[in-house]
Protein backbone atom coordinates (compact mmCIF):
# COMPACT_ATOMS: atom_id res chain seq x y z
CA UNK A 1 0.00 0.00 0.00
CA UNK A 2 1.51 3.27 -1.38
CA UNK A 3 -0.57 6.47 -0.52
CA UNK A 4 -0.32 9.59 -2.17
CA UNK A 5 0.04 12.95 -0.32
CA UNK A 6 -3.90 12.81 0.37
CA UNK A 7 -5.59 12.50 3.80
CA UNK A 8 -3.81 8.88 4.64
CA UNK A 9 -0.33 10.38 3.49
CA UNK A 10 -1.29 13.15 6.13
CA UNK A 11 -2.28 10.65 8.76
CA UNK A 12 0.87 8.55 8.36
CA UNK A 13 3.19 12.43 8.26
CA UNK A 14 1.20 12.59 11.89
CA UNK A 15 2.22 9.06 13.40
CA UNK A 16 5.97 9.95 12.19
CA UNK A 17 6.17 13.32 13.83
CA UNK A 18 4.39 12.66 16.93
CA UNK A 19 6.46 9.53 17.30
CA UNK A 20 10.13 11.44 16.43
CA UNK A 21 9.19 14.26 18.42
CA UNK A 22 8.96 11.54 21.23
CA UNK A 23 11.59 9.33 19.93
CA UNK A 24 14.01 12.27 19.69
CA UNK A 25 13.97 13.02 23.05
CA UNK A 26 13.73 9.63 23.50
CA UNK A 27 17.41 9.54 21.88
CA UNK A 28 18.82 12.65 24.32
CA UNK A 29 17.21 10.22 27.36
CA UNK A 30 19.13 7.04 26.06
CA UNK A 31 22.30 9.21 25.90
CA UNK A 32 21.58 9.80 29.71
CA UNK A 33 20.43 6.55 30.59
CA UNK A 34 24.04 5.05 29.25
CA UNK A 35 25.46 7.81 32.09
CA UNK A 36 23.40 6.91 34.57
CA UNK A 37 22.63 2.64 34.51
CA UNK A 38 26.77 2.56 33.46
CA UNK A 39 27.48 4.72 36.76
CA UNK A 40 24.78 3.12 39.36
CA UNK A 41 26.24 -0.26 37.75
CA UNK A 42 29.50 0.62 38.88
CA UNK A 43 28.76 2.21 42.00
CA UNK A 44 25.56 -0.53 43.18
CA UNK A 45 26.35 -3.91 41.37
CA UNK A 46 23.57 -6.15 39.84
CA UNK A 47 22.47 -6.60 43.95
CA UNK A 48 22.00 -2.83 44.22
CA UNK A 49 20.22 -2.62 41.01
CA UNK A 50 18.40 -5.60 41.99
CA UNK A 51 16.91 -3.07 45.45
CA UNK A 52 16.46 -0.56 43.31
CA UNK A 53 13.65 -2.39 40.90
CA UNK A 54 12.23 -3.34 43.72
CA UNK A 55 11.95 0.10 45.32
CA UNK A 56 10.70 1.27 41.83
CA UNK A 57 8.22 -1.20 42.13
CA UNK A 58 7.18 0.21 45.02
CA UNK A 59 6.72 3.61 44.33
CA UNK A 60 4.52 2.66 40.94
CA UNK A 61 2.48 0.38 42.83
CA UNK A 62 1.88 3.25 45.56
CA UNK A 63 1.43 5.65 43.05
CA UNK A 64 -1.12 3.90 40.87
CA UNK A 65 -2.78 2.83 43.54
CA UNK A 66 -3.05 6.16 45.20
CA UNK A 67 -3.89 8.27 41.43
CA UNK A 68 -6.99 6.01 40.81
CA UNK A 69 -6.38 6.07 36.93
CA UNK A 70 -7.56 9.77 37.29
CA UNK A 71 -4.77 11.00 35.11
CA UNK A 72 -5.23 8.93 32.50
CA UNK A 73 -9.13 9.15 32.48
CA UNK A 74 -7.97 12.74 32.40
CA UNK A 75 -6.89 12.13 29.32
CA UNK A 76 -9.56 10.81 27.70
CA UNK A 77 -11.81 13.61 28.99
CA UNK A 78 -9.62 16.20 27.61
CA UNK A 79 -9.60 14.33 24.16
CA UNK A 80 -12.78 14.07 23.98
CA UNK A 81 -14.19 17.56 24.46
CA UNK A 82 -14.75 19.48 21.52
CA UNK A 83 -11.41 21.97 20.97
CA UNK A 84 -13.86 25.03 21.36
CA UNK A 85 -15.57 23.74 24.18
CA UNK A 86 -12.82 25.97 26.68
CA UNK A 87 -15.55 26.13 29.75
CA UNK A 88 -15.25 22.26 29.58
CA UNK A 89 -11.69 21.47 29.37
CA UNK A 90 -11.28 24.55 32.17
CA UNK A 91 -13.73 22.20 34.28
CA UNK A 92 -12.09 19.12 33.88
CA UNK A 93 -8.71 20.43 34.41
CA UNK A 94 -9.55 22.35 37.60
CA UNK A 95 -11.12 19.30 39.11
CA UNK A 96 -7.84 17.17 37.56
CA UNK A 97 -5.46 19.38 39.70
CA UNK A 98 -7.25 19.72 42.97
CA UNK A 99 -8.30 15.66 43.22
CA UNK A 100 -4.39 14.47 41.81
CA UNK A 101 -2.88 16.81 44.59
CA UNK A 102 -5.11 15.49 47.25
CA UNK A 103 -4.78 12.11 46.68
CA UNK A 104 -0.80 12.48 46.19
CA UNK A 105 -1.25 13.82 49.72
CA UNK A 106 -3.38 10.46 50.66
CA UNK A 107 -0.98 8.00 48.97
CA UNK A 108 2.34 9.32 50.57
CA UNK A 109 0.50 9.74 54.05
CA UNK A 110 -0.71 5.59 53.84
CA UNK A 111 3.06 4.41 52.38
CA UNK A 112 4.26 6.78 55.30
CA UNK A 113 2.62 4.60 58.35
CA UNK A 114 2.49 1.28 55.88
CA UNK A 115 6.84 1.65 55.47
CA UNK A 116 7.44 -0.87 58.04
CA UNK A 117 5.32 -3.77 56.93
CA UNK A 118 5.93 -3.06 53.31
CA UNK A 119 9.62 -3.24 53.64
CA UNK A 120 9.21 -6.19 56.05
CA UNK A 121 7.92 -8.29 52.90
CA UNK A 122 9.69 -6.85 50.27
CA UNK A 123 12.89 -7.75 51.35
CA UNK A 124 12.05 -9.98 54.31
CA UNK A 125 14.02 -7.53 56.63
CA UNK A 126 13.58 -4.00 58.46
CA UNK A 127 17.02 -2.63 57.31
CA UNK A 128 14.56 -0.82 54.01
CA UNK A 129 12.32 0.67 56.54
CA UNK A 130 13.79 4.11 55.95
CA UNK A 131 14.07 3.91 52.55
CA UNK A 132 10.58 2.90 51.75
CA UNK A 133 9.10 5.82 54.04
CA UNK A 134 11.56 8.34 52.15
CA UNK A 135 9.88 7.19 48.85
CA UNK A 136 6.35 8.31 50.15
CA UNK A 137 8.02 11.76 48.60
CA UNK A 138 8.47 9.69 45.15
CA UNK A 139 4.49 8.96 45.31
CA UNK A 140 3.45 12.31 46.08
CA UNK A 141 4.88 14.19 43.56
CA UNK A 142 3.95 11.31 40.57
CA UNK A 143 0.39 11.18 41.46
CA UNK A 144 0.39 15.10 41.56
CA UNK A 145 2.64 15.74 38.50
CA UNK A 146 0.32 13.07 36.60
CA UNK A 147 -2.77 15.64 37.23
CA UNK A 148 -0.83 18.48 35.05
CA UNK A 149 1.11 16.10 32.56
CA UNK A 150 -2.68 14.76 31.61
CA UNK A 151 -3.30 18.12 30.62
CA UNK A 152 -0.78 18.31 28.39
CA UNK A 153 -0.91 14.65 26.84
CA UNK A 154 -5.00 15.68 26.30
CA UNK A 155 -4.59 18.44 24.41
CA UNK A 156 -1.70 16.73 22.34
CA UNK A 157 1.10 19.21 23.05
CA UNK A 158 3.89 17.10 22.28
CA UNK A 159 7.15 18.62 22.29
CA UNK A 160 6.49 19.90 25.74
CA UNK A 161 5.56 16.29 26.23
CA UNK A 162 9.22 15.70 24.94
CA UNK A 163 10.74 18.19 26.46
CA UNK A 164 9.67 17.46 29.93
CA UNK A 165 11.35 13.77 29.00
CA UNK A 166 14.42 15.28 28.64
CA UNK A 167 14.56 17.07 31.41
CA UNK A 168 13.33 13.99 33.74
CA UNK A 169 16.42 12.35 31.69
CA UNK A 170 18.94 14.98 32.45
CA UNK A 171 18.11 15.52 36.26
CA UNK A 172 18.09 11.34 36.60
CA UNK A 173 22.25 12.18 36.25
CA UNK A 174 22.87 15.72 37.69
CA UNK A 175 21.30 15.18 40.77
CA UNK A 176 20.95 10.98 40.98
CA UNK A 177 24.17 9.75 40.35
CA UNK A 178 25.95 12.30 42.81
CA UNK A 179 23.74 11.11 45.66
CA UNK A 180 24.39 7.33 44.94
CA UNK A 181 28.04 8.37 44.73
CA UNK A 182 28.06 9.88 48.11
CA UNK A 183 25.46 7.41 50.12
CA UNK A 184 25.51 4.29 48.00
CA UNK A 185 22.31 1.92 48.57
CA UNK A 186 20.66 4.15 51.32
CA UNK A 187 20.55 7.06 48.77
CA UNK A 188 18.71 4.96 46.22
CA UNK A 189 15.50 6.41 47.63
CA UNK A 190 16.37 9.88 47.77
CA UNK A 191 17.44 9.85 44.14
CA UNK A 192 14.21 8.61 43.07
CA UNK A 193 11.86 10.75 45.28
CA UNK A 194 14.47 13.80 43.87
CA UNK A 195 13.77 12.53 40.24
CA UNK A 196 10.01 12.91 41.31
CA UNK A 197 9.82 15.82 42.59
CA UNK A 198 12.10 16.92 39.08
CA UNK A 199 9.25 15.37 37.12
CA UNK A 200 6.64 17.48 39.30
CA UNK A 201 8.31 20.52 38.46
CA UNK A 202 8.64 20.11 35.04
CA UNK A 203 4.54 19.22 34.51
CA UNK A 204 4.07 22.20 36.49
CA UNK A 205 5.90 24.71 34.19
CA UNK A 206 4.73 23.46 30.93
CA UNK A 207 1.53 22.56 31.76
CA UNK A 208 0.96 26.53 33.12
CA UNK A 209 2.04 27.53 29.37
CA UNK A 210 -1.24 26.20 28.23
CA UNK A 211 -3.61 29.07 28.20
CA UNK A 212 -6.57 27.62 30.25
CA UNK A 213 -9.21 30.48 31.71
CA UNK A 214 -9.87 30.32 35.42
CA UNK A 215 -13.02 28.38 36.46
CA UNK A 216 -15.37 28.97 39.04
CA UNK A 217 -17.24 25.47 40.06
CA UNK A 218 -20.39 24.91 42.17
CA UNK A 219 -19.73 21.90 44.47
CA UNK A 220 -22.67 19.96 42.17
CA UNK A 221 -20.93 20.58 39.62
CA UNK A 222 -17.36 19.48 40.82
CA UNK A 223 -18.75 16.33 41.90
CA UNK A 224 -20.22 15.58 38.49
CA UNK A 225 -17.13 16.05 37.11
CA UNK A 226 -15.34 14.20 39.98
CA UNK A 227 -17.74 11.50 39.43
CA UNK A 228 -16.83 11.31 35.85
CA UNK A 229 -12.89 10.91 36.27
CA UNK A 230 -13.67 7.97 38.34
CA UNK A 231 -15.68 6.32 36.57
CA UNK A 232 -13.14 5.43 34.23
CA UNK A 233 -10.06 5.95 36.19
CA UNK A 234 -11.31 2.85 38.75
CA UNK A 235 -10.82 0.85 35.97
CA UNK A 236 -7.08 2.28 34.56
CA UNK A 237 -5.97 1.95 38.56
CA UNK A 238 -7.37 -1.57 38.47
CA UNK A 239 -5.16 -1.99 35.46
CA UNK A 240 -2.11 -0.20 36.03
CA UNK A 241 -1.90 -2.13 39.40
CA UNK A 242 -2.37 -5.30 37.94
CA UNK A 243 0.50 -4.21 35.43
CA UNK A 244 2.97 -2.94 38.62
CA UNK A 245 1.45 -5.85 40.67
CA UNK A 246 2.73 -8.53 37.90
CA UNK A 247 6.32 -6.79 37.51
CA UNK A 248 6.82 -6.42 41.82
CA UNK A 249 5.34 -10.09 41.93
CA UNK A 250 7.71 -11.20 39.23
CA UNK A 251 11.02 -9.52 40.78
CA UNK A 252 10.10 -11.25 44.44
CA UNK A 253 9.82 -14.15 42.46
CA UNK A 254 13.30 -14.02 41.22
CA UNK A 255 14.75 -12.18 44.38
CA UNK A 256 13.24 -15.23 46.28
CA UNK A 257 14.80 -17.94 44.23
CA UNK A 258 17.92 -16.32 43.10
CA UNK A 259 18.52 -13.57 45.28
CA UNK A 260 18.71 -9.80 44.65
CA UNK A 261 21.95 -9.86 42.09
CA UNK A 262 18.86 -12.42 39.61
CA UNK A 263 16.61 -9.66 40.49
CA UNK A 264 19.70 -6.76 39.15
CA UNK A 265 20.32 -8.92 35.82
CA UNK A 266 16.49 -9.02 35.68
CA UNK A 267 16.16 -5.39 36.04
CA UNK A 268 18.82 -4.54 33.90
CA UNK A 269 17.82 -6.72 30.42
CA UNK A 270 14.10 -5.24 31.27
CA UNK A 271 15.48 -1.28 30.90
CA UNK A 272 17.39 -2.48 27.83
CA UNK A 273 14.37 -4.70 26.29
CA UNK A 274 12.20 -1.60 26.59
CA UNK A 275 14.94 1.07 25.84
CA UNK A 276 14.48 1.07 21.84
CA UNK A 277 10.63 0.27 21.50
CA UNK A 278 9.96 2.45 24.72
CA UNK A 279 9.78 5.84 22.51
CA UNK A 280 7.01 4.05 20.04
CA UNK A 281 4.82 2.87 22.86
CA UNK A 282 5.16 6.25 24.71
CA UNK A 283 4.40 8.27 21.15
CA UNK A 284 1.08 5.52 21.14
CA UNK A 285 0.14 7.15 24.69
CA UNK A 286 1.01 10.84 24.12
CA UNK A 287 -0.55 11.16 20.29
CA UNK A 288 -2.34 8.09 19.14
CA UNK A 289 -4.42 7.63 22.25
CA UNK A 290 -5.93 11.08 22.01
CA UNK A 291 -6.71 10.81 18.41
CA UNK A 292 -8.29 7.67 18.52
CA UNK A 293 -10.54 8.45 21.12
CA UNK A 294 -11.51 11.32 19.00
CA UNK A 295 -12.77 8.82 16.64
CA UNK A 296 -13.87 6.51 18.44
CA UNK A 297 -17.77 6.19 17.63
CA UNK A 298 -16.51 5.50 13.93
CA UNK A 299 -15.32 1.72 13.64
CA UNK A 300 -13.99 2.03 10.24
CA UNK A 301 -11.76 5.11 10.92
CA UNK A 302 -11.12 3.84 14.28
CA UNK A 303 -9.64 0.64 12.21
CA UNK A 304 -7.55 2.91 9.72
CA UNK A 305 -5.94 4.61 12.19
CA UNK A 306 -4.82 1.38 14.27
CA UNK A 307 -3.64 -0.27 10.85
CA UNK A 308 -1.58 2.89 9.85
CA UNK A 309 -0.14 2.85 13.92
CA UNK A 310 0.83 -0.67 13.57
CA UNK A 311 2.41 -0.73 10.26
CA UNK A 312 4.54 2.50 11.55
CA UNK A 313 5.52 1.00 14.67
CA UNK A 314 6.46 -2.23 13.41
CA UNK A 315 8.72 -0.76 10.34
CA UNK A 316 10.61 1.63 12.84
CA UNK A 317 10.89 -0.91 15.75
CA UNK A 318 11.36 -4.32 14.30
CA UNK A 319 15.26 -3.09 12.76
CA UNK A 320 16.01 -1.99 16.40
CA UNK A 321 15.09 -4.66 18.23
CA UNK A 322 16.80 -6.76 16.38
CA UNK A 323 19.76 -4.95 16.36
CA UNK A 324 19.57 -5.13 19.91
CA UNK A 325 18.66 -8.96 20.01
CA UNK A 326 22.44 -9.12 18.02
CA UNK A 327 24.67 -7.34 19.99
CA UNK A 328 22.95 -8.00 23.55
CA UNK A 329 26.41 -8.39 24.86
CA UNK A 330 27.67 -5.63 24.21
CA UNK A 331 24.59 -3.26 24.76
CA UNK A 332 24.90 -4.76 28.02
CA UNK A 333 28.55 -4.16 28.39
CA UNK A 334 27.91 -0.91 27.39
CA UNK A 335 25.16 0.40 29.78
CA UNK A 336 25.97 -1.42 32.89
CA UNK A 337 29.42 -3.60 33.16
CA UNK A 338 30.51 -7.48 32.67
CA UNK A 339 29.23 -8.52 35.72
CA UNK A 340 25.61 -7.85 33.81
CA UNK A 341 26.26 -10.46 31.56
CA UNK A 342 24.06 -13.04 32.69
CA UNK A 343 21.48 -10.81 31.51
CA UNK A 344 21.75 -11.52 28.06
CA UNK A 345 19.68 -14.48 28.22
CA UNK A 346 16.90 -12.41 29.37
CA UNK A 347 17.32 -9.40 27.22
CA UNK A 348 17.46 -11.29 24.33
CA UNK A 349 13.59 -12.72 25.49
CA UNK A 350 12.21 -9.83 26.01
CA UNK A 351 13.34 -8.30 22.36
CA UNK A 352 11.29 -10.93 21.43
CA UNK A 353 8.43 -9.99 23.37
CA UNK A 354 8.66 -6.47 22.80
CA UNK A 355 7.88 -7.56 18.96
CA UNK A 356 4.62 -8.79 19.94
CA UNK A 357 3.91 -5.93 21.94
CA UNK A 358 4.66 -3.71 19.58
CA UNK A 359 2.10 -5.32 17.22
CA UNK A 360 -0.17 -5.91 20.10
CA UNK A 361 -0.76 -2.00 21.89
CA UNK A 362 -2.17 -0.51 18.57
CA UNK A 363 -5.16 -3.00 18.98
CA UNK A 364 -5.29 -2.41 22.74
CA UNK A 365 -6.23 1.26 22.48
CA UNK A 366 -9.15 0.81 20.53
CA UNK A 367 -10.81 -0.92 24.29
CA UNK A 368 -9.28 2.50 25.75
CA UNK A 369 -10.63 4.95 23.09
CA UNK A 370 -14.31 3.29 23.30
CA UNK A 371 -14.56 3.40 27.15
CA UNK A 372 -15.27 -0.47 27.15
CA UNK A 373 -14.39 -0.89 30.61
CA UNK A 374 -15.33 -4.33 31.76
CA UNK A 375 -13.59 -5.89 28.87
CA UNK A 376 -10.53 -3.39 29.49
CA UNK A 377 -10.62 -4.79 33.12
CA UNK A 378 -10.79 -8.79 32.60
CA UNK A 379 -8.00 -8.78 29.81
CA UNK A 380 -5.88 -6.90 32.10
CA UNK A 381 -6.79 -9.17 34.82
CA UNK A 382 -5.62 -12.55 32.35
CA UNK A 383 -2.77 -10.92 31.47
CA UNK A 384 -1.33 -10.69 35.00
CA UNK A 385 -2.56 -14.17 35.74
CA UNK A 386 -0.76 -15.56 32.68
CA UNK A 387 2.62 -12.83 33.42
CA UNK A 388 2.92 -14.14 36.94
CA UNK A 389 2.10 -17.92 36.36
CA UNK A 390 4.50 -18.38 33.63
CA UNK A 391 6.85 -16.36 35.96
CA UNK A 392 6.38 -18.70 38.39
CA UNK A 393 6.73 -21.94 36.30
CA UNK A 394 9.94 -20.38 34.36
CA UNK A 395 11.92 -19.47 36.78
CA UNK A 396 12.30 -22.13 38.98
CA UNK A 397 12.92 -24.34 35.45
CA UNK A 398 15.16 -21.64 34.03
CA UNK A 399 16.57 -19.68 36.42
CA UNK A 400 16.06 -15.78 35.85
CA UNK A 401 16.17 -16.28 31.68
CA UNK A 402 12.77 -17.58 32.75
CA UNK A 403 11.77 -14.35 33.74
CA UNK A 404 12.35 -13.21 29.70
CA UNK A 405 10.71 -16.45 28.52
CA UNK A 406 7.13 -15.60 30.89
CA UNK A 407 7.31 -12.14 29.01
CA UNK A 408 7.73 -13.42 25.83
CA UNK A 409 4.69 -16.24 26.45
CA UNK A 410 2.60 -13.27 27.63
CA UNK A 411 2.47 -11.49 24.77
CA UNK A 412 2.02 -14.48 22.35
CA UNK A 413 -1.16 -14.96 24.32
CA UNK A 414 -2.13 -11.57 24.62
CA UNK A 415 -1.30 -10.64 21.04
CA UNK A 416 -4.13 -13.24 20.56
CA UNK A 417 -6.98 -12.45 22.86
CA UNK A 418 -6.22 -8.59 21.96
CA UNK A 419 -6.70 -9.16 17.96
CA UNK A 420 -10.04 -11.42 18.90
CA UNK A 421 -11.52 -8.73 20.77
CA UNK A 422 -10.86 -6.05 18.70
CA UNK A 423 -12.33 -7.79 15.64
CA UNK A 424 -15.30 -8.73 17.87
CA UNK A 425 -15.31 -5.15 18.80
CA UNK A 426 -15.08 -2.85 15.91
CA UNK A 427 -14.48 -5.71 13.13
CA UNK A 428 -11.40 -4.66 13.56
CA UNK A 429 -9.02 -6.90 10.71
CA UNK A 430 -5.05 -6.01 10.28
CA UNK A 431 -4.37 -4.60 6.39
CA UNK A 432 -2.92 -6.49 4.03
CA UNK A 433 0.62 -4.32 4.24
CA UNK A 434 0.49 -5.43 7.96
CA UNK A 435 -0.25 -9.05 7.02
CA UNK A 436 2.90 -8.93 5.00
CA UNK A 437 5.00 -7.32 7.99
CA UNK A 438 4.02 -9.33 10.39
CA UNK A 439 4.20 -12.55 8.95
CA UNK A 440 7.95 -11.15 7.67
CA UNK A 441 9.62 -9.52 10.83
CA UNK A 442 8.22 -12.10 13.74
CA UNK A 443 10.03 -14.70 11.64
CA UNK A 444 12.68 -13.19 10.76
CA UNK A 445 13.20 -11.94 14.99
CA UNK A 446 13.13 -15.48 15.99
CA UNK A 447 15.12 -17.02 13.72
CA UNK A 448 17.88 -14.29 15.10
CA UNK A 449 17.40 -15.70 18.25
CA UNK A 450 17.13 -19.52 17.37
CA UNK A 451 20.96 -18.65 15.55
CA UNK A 452 22.31 -17.81 18.92
CA UNK A 453 21.36 -20.91 20.34
CA UNK A 454 22.70 -23.92 17.89
CA UNK A 455 25.93 -21.55 15.86
CA UNK A 456 28.85 -20.43 17.59
CA UNK A 457 28.41 -16.41 18.92
CA UNK A 458 30.50 -14.93 16.10
CA UNK A 459 29.01 -17.02 13.37
CA UNK A 460 25.56 -16.00 14.79
CA UNK A 461 26.24 -12.08 15.83
CA UNK A 462 27.49 -11.68 11.60
CA UNK A 463 24.39 -13.25 11.02
CA UNK A 464 22.33 -11.31 12.85
CA UNK A 465 23.90 -8.23 11.37
CA UNK A 466 23.61 -8.61 7.81
CA UNK A 467 19.77 -9.48 8.81
CA UNK A 468 19.27 -6.10 10.72
CA UNK A 469 21.04 -4.48 8.16
CA UNK A 470 18.76 -5.93 5.58
CA UNK A 471 15.31 -5.45 8.12
CA UNK A 472 16.66 -1.62 8.55
CA UNK A 473 16.66 -0.85 4.87
CA UNK A 474 13.84 -2.49 3.77
CA UNK A 475 12.27 -0.57 6.60
CA UNK A 476 13.72 3.06 5.56
CA UNK A 477 12.40 2.08 1.53
CA UNK A 478 8.85 1.59 2.51
CA UNK A 479 8.75 4.41 4.70
CA UNK A 480 9.70 6.76 2.32
CA UNK A 481 7.22 5.07 -0.26
CA UNK A 482 4.51 6.37 2.40
CA UNK A 483 5.66 9.40 3.58
CA UNK A 484 6.31 12.92 1.66
CA UNK A 485 9.61 14.38 1.28
CA UNK A 486 9.05 16.96 4.00
CA UNK A 487 8.90 14.20 6.48
CA UNK A 488 12.55 12.97 6.32
CA UNK A 489 15.32 15.11 7.64
CA UNK A 490 17.53 16.90 4.79
CA UNK A 491 20.73 15.03 5.08
CA UNK A 492 18.91 11.66 4.49
CA UNK A 493 16.73 12.83 1.09
CA UNK A 494 19.13 12.60 -1.41
CA UNK A 495 19.82 8.95 -0.36
CA UNK A 496 16.18 7.97 -0.89
CA UNK A 497 14.47 7.56 -4.25
CA UNK A 498 10.99 8.85 -2.53
CA UNK A 499 9.26 9.25 -6.18
CA UNK A 500 9.86 6.00 -7.59
CA UNK A 501 7.47 3.74 -9.12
Amino acid sequence: MTPGLGQDSKSYTQIIKSTMLIGGSSVINVMFSILRNKAMALLLGPEGMGVMALYNSIVDISQTVAGLGINASGVRQIAAVQADDTRRVSEVVTVLRRVSLLLGLVGAALLLLLSAPVAQFTFKDGQHTLGVLILSLAVFFQVAAGGRAALIQGMRDIPSLAWMSVLGGLFSVIVGVPIIYLLGVPGIAISLSAAAFASFLASWWFSRRIDIPPVSLSTRRALQETSALFKLGIVFMASGFLTMGSAYAIRLIVSSESGLHAAGLYQAAWSLGGLYAGFILQAMGTDFYPRLTAVANDNVECNRLVNEQTEISILLAGPGLIATLTLAPAVMALFYSTEFQGAVEILRWICLGMMLRIVAWPIGFIVLAKGAKAIFFWVEVAAAVVHVGLAWLCVPAFGVAGAGLAFFGLYVWHSILMYCVARRYTDFRWSLTNRRLITAYLPISALVFGAFQILPLWQATGFGLVIATLVGLLSLRTLAALLPQHAFPRIIRPLLNLRAS
